[in-house]
């Protein structure tokens, strides 16, 4: 009944997502950036069967059943995949009832799910599809009254209206830096204070959760399920995403994550740069805004534009990401500013769309072009950094997406203004 529910509700809206089975597709006369280990291949051909890229290369064969899609010498990516943001859980930002990306009080921290949030039938999703905007990682963020720990984020892909997670949990979100220490009284010493003593009792709930449960053991900070939430984190099964601007910010999550021996990402990175190299050492990725150039804090005075590049040159994995929700697919243009500013093209593509896939446990899945992954991929009109450029052909899990959006259908409709079946109104 939910299903028919849900499949109902996104035709309705007129965002249909093409054929619920998935074609045979063969991309021809393609310049293909498989971002593999077959690097970039002119005239190629992309096969997709059953959901999944059966062969990439010259000599392809292409079946007689094939749709075929004649690219004409166009470049042909991977799915561009947002790693950090809040598709599906914000519509309007500034209206509560259509905003579920955090909880204010204390009565769930680390046990905050987004996915139970997740809208499909966002119109902010085929917004950002269009654009070459495959997966996303949706994040739960810091509200008015909220704790130091966010929650647990998921991954989903935007083509599908009922099977669109990709994996849950895909992280917990913490805050350090000036975020940090306004949820923890203040300072940024009793944010730290506080994290550490979450992972401590984590810990002992763990190694005493029999005890735990006989109320033989002494109470912890925070409650049962934030508690079972926080197990995958400190078996290192889980990535713990922490948010820090500030070089002495970013230093102090190493030292944590050595100390608790954590997955750790960092989010933010304004100053990153200045710690690449212990980053680099310890194979530690961060999520950064390529455009964050400007210091808005006292956290990030070190802003640069050459962030990207600086990272990319010591090698630090990195991924870009904008936080947003509606304007995510600005994404492209973001890269192709890092680009301008000494990061090779190359990368600036793998850090919108391997690079992710690997940060968030998914290169197995997505995030190239090879055979046996899953068929996330865009045929675009032009270099896909330049602002100017836009896809043709928007292909998810095999599935060719539709590229009508609201914004579309108003464009469309009030093209002509002579058009006699116009509101009187809008008339000329």
């Amino acid at each position: 009944m939910l299903r028919a529910i849900a499949i109902a509700l996104f035709a309705a809206v007129g965002l249909a997502v093409g054929p619920l089975k998935a074609e045979v597709i063969a991309i021809t006369d393609a310049t293909v950036h498989t971002l593999g280990e077959q690097g970039v291949i002119e005239d190629a051909t992309v096969l997709i069967r059953d959901g999944r890229i059966e062969a990439v290369g010259r000599d392809v064969g292409v079946p007689r059943e094939a749709r075929r899609i004649d690219a004409m010498g166009r470049i042909v990516t991977p799915g561009i995949i947002d790693a950090h943001g809040h598709i599906g859980i914000v519509e309007v930002s500034a209206v509560g009832g259509s905003n579920d990306s955090s909880v204010s009080g204390r009565h769930f921290t680390a046990a905050f799910d987004v996915t139970d949030a997740i809208n499909p039938a966002s119109m902010l999703i085929p917004v950002n599809r269009v654009e070459g905007i495959t997966r996303a990682v949706v994040a739960p963020s810091h509200g008015s009254g909220g704790t130091l720990i966010a929650g647990q984020g998921a991954i989903m892909d935007l083509g599908d209206p009922v099977d669109f997670i990709t994996r849950s949990p895909a992280a917990m979100y913490a805050s350090l830096g000036e975020t940090g220490a306004a949820l923890s009284g203040g300072s940024r010493g009793a944010a730290m204070l506080h994290l550490r003593e979450a992972l401590q009792d984590a810990r002992d709930y763990r190694d005493n959760r029999s005890a735990f449960e006989r109320r033989e053991r002494r109470d912890y900070a925070l409650g049962r399920l934030d508690l079972d939430a926080l197990q995958p984190v400190i078996e290192g099964e889980l990535p713990l995403i922490l948010q820090a601007h500030r070089a002495s910010d970013i230093r102090a999550a190493l030292r944590l994550a050595t100390d608790y021996d954590l997955r750790l990402v960092i989010s933010g990175g304004a100053e990153a740069w200045k710690v690449a190299d212990e980053l680099a050492a310890m194979n530690v990725p961060v999520l950064i805004d390529p455009l964050q150039n400007l210091p808005g804090r006292f956290e990030s005075l070190a802003s640069t534009l050459e962030n990207a590049a600086r990272l990319h040159e010591a090698g630090v994995r990195f991924a870009f990401a904008t936080g947003d929700s509606h304007n995510a697919r600005n994404i492209t243009q973001a890269a192709g500013n890092a680009v301008a500013h000494g990061l090779p093209h190359d990368a600036a593509l793998a850090a919108i769309m391997a690079v992710p896939a690997d940060i968030w446990g998914i290169g197995d899945r997505v995030g190239r072009l090879e055979p046996g992954l899953e068929a996330d991929v865009v045929v675009w009109d032009g270099d896909p950094l330049e602002v100017t450029s836009y896809p043709d052909h928007v292909i998810i899990k095999g599935r060719e997406m539709s590229m009508e959006t609201r914004h579309t259908r108003l464009r469309d409709r009030y093209m002509n203004l002579d058009d006699d079946t116009l509101p009187r109104a809008y008339r000329r």
